[in-house]
């Protein structure tokens, strides 16, 4: 089977801060399901894809290995400011937030 979608998808539960069973459980399966998803024993199903999809992960990804471009459509407002304020600041201070964002995000 495909282990590296398993990594993947394991990567996406882990950027959400949840557990197997919980994550399953927003795909609508059972942990073990979830499990053989992240082992890359099973291939998931087109509507768990789409459960996970609504919830905010990045399904391109997990799928392909490549991040899905960002919709603008798709942030919230709060985002939207975030990312105008980021593109005011000089490349070292976009740095600095970079760096700092990347340690917040690690696990």
């Amino acid at each position: 089977m495909d282990d590296k979608l398993g990594a993947r998808l394991k990567e996406e539960r882990k950027v959400l801060g949840l557990s197997q069973q919980e994550f399953g459980a927003i795909g609508g399966v059972a942990a073990n399901a979830q499990v053989h998803y992240e082992s890359g024993v099973r291939l998931p199903k087109s509507d768990y894809l789409i459960a996970l999809r609504r919830k905010g992960v990045d399904v391109i990804f997990v799928l392909t290995g490549e991040r899905a471009a960002i919709n603008q459509d798709d942030l919230s407002e709060k985002e939207t400011s975030i990312i105008n304020q980021y593109r005011t600041l000089d490349c070292l201070d976009q740095e600095a937030i970079a760096q700092i964002t990347s340690s917040l995000s690690a696990d």
